[in-house]
């Protein structure tokens, strides 16, 4: 993993310089083209000898949900002739993680056993950015296997208030 870190990190930071002026609809196209390339699937097809570089980014670009811009284009052309194709999740993350520290900003994971409305998920936000201090682009996905609560993941930090972690503890304190 950190041979694709050190791989993706100058594509990630030569996309952040060259976007500047359109940073947000950049990671949109970005985040389209690393969910496509993360497919074991079309790895296995694209690593073939047998499949030219045009043909690779004509599949890949007629995969992508929306219209990719000119520097959309240019930048897949980019990597799939550097034979790179691997990387690209690597690099939206790496990317996202530039954008945000531009912003003050961070990406916030909710776990959740049920589905949460809108007006509390701007409570529930508005609590986790004071608790960890700085503005969150909060997502939310949806984990029965929690049962109840919820688990927030901002970066490398970790808050678990679910049924699922408080049953592990009192198990955890009954073996021990």
């Amino acid at each position: 993993m950190a041979e694709l870190a050190t791989i993706a990190r100058p594509y990630a930071e030569a996309l952040f310089k060259a976007q500047a002026s359109d940073l947000a609809g950049t990671a949109t196209w970005l985040d389209e083209l690393a969910a496509v390339a993360g497919n074991a699937q079309l790895q296995q097809f694209i690593d073939s000898p047998k499949v030219s570089d045009e043909q690779a980014f004509e599949l890949i670009s007629g995969v992508v949900r929306t219209a990719l811009p000119e520097a959309g284009k240019n930048f897949l052309r980019l990597v799939i002739e550097n034979r790179r194709l691997s990387a690209l999740p690597v690099v939206a993350q790496q990317y996202r993680v530039l954008m945000n520290t531009q912003g003050g900003t961070a990406d916030a994971v909710v776990q959740s056993a049920f589905p949460i409305d809108a007006s509390a998920l701007a409570d529930l936000s508005s609590t986790l950015e004071k608790r960890f201090a700085r503005k969150l682009n909060v997502r939310v996905e949806q984990d029965a296997s929690l049962i109840g609560g919820i688990r927030v993941v901002v970066g490398d930090e970790v808050l678990d208030t679910s049924v699922k972690a408080r049953l592990e503890q009192m198990k955890s304190a009954l073996t021990a």
